[in-house]
């Protein structure tokens, strides 16, 4: 019997796994989607790199921007903001992806989680080694160097299986009031105030209900 092969995982979603599982359930197990100022200068600030198939040169690098992404071997589908080939003395091209990102570098590693799973649809994709990337904040205009260690690869993979995990449980997790929560789209929806109990209120409800002498 043939047994149809897991759905891809889509890099967008490492990226929402690690900022909160349950926002990433409610986006692609219930389709979900709120716009608020964030995503919606998020949208604005990707614009010019949303042009598939676009290509120009600058210092020294070839860059395709909107560059599809797949890896047959981990399951994953998405697409690169911007690609930075760079020659070599060898002839090779080594890409370099490059992320887009509204604000600053977030204490999270969702970021970089996202981009590292570029760097591994593009290496299998074109059979060399991405050592590193980069990240573009808009809002300061600086771009970060990331080095695409053995730690971040090894999250980077762990992440994978997990969103891989929540997609086939096909439940959303419950609410959890955390520091994420100030800003997300979907905290209108979420209501992580009212639907996430404390332990304290966990506890106070278990005494109220809970047998007399």
């Amino acid at each position: 019997m043939n047994i149809d092969p897991p759905d891809p995982v889509s890099i967008s979603a490492l990226n929402d796994f690690l900022y909160c599982n349950r926002r990433c359930a409610l986006h692609r197990l219930d389709a979900l989607w709120v716009d608020n100022a964030w995503t919606v200068s998020g949208t604005l600030a990707h614009e010019h790199a949303d042009d598939p198939g676009y290509r120009q040169t600058a210092e020294g690098a070839r860059i395709e921007r909107a560059l599809p992404l797949f890896s047959q071997k981990l399951g994953l589908v998405g697409k690169a903001d911007i690609v930075e080939f760079r020659a070599q003395a060898d002839g090779r091209e080594i890409p370099l992806p490059v992320d887009y990102k509204l604000g600053k570098r977030k204490k999270w590693d969702n970021d970089d989680v996202q981009l590292c799973a570029q760097a591994l649809c593009l290496e299998e994709m074109i059979g060399v080694s991405v050592p590193k990337g980069a990240i573009f904040h808009v809002k300061t205009k600086r771009r970060r160097e990331v080095v695409f260690t053995e730690a971040l690869r090894k999250l980077t993979m762990d992440t994978i299986d997990n969103v891989r995990a929540l997609m086939l449980a096909d439940t959303v997790p419950p609410a959890a009031l955390k520091p994420q929560c100030d800003g997300c789209s979907l905290h209108s929806l979420c209501v992580p105030e009212l639907t996430g109990r404390s332990r304290a209120l966990d506890a106070a409800y278990a005494e109220l209900f809970a047998p007399g002498p």
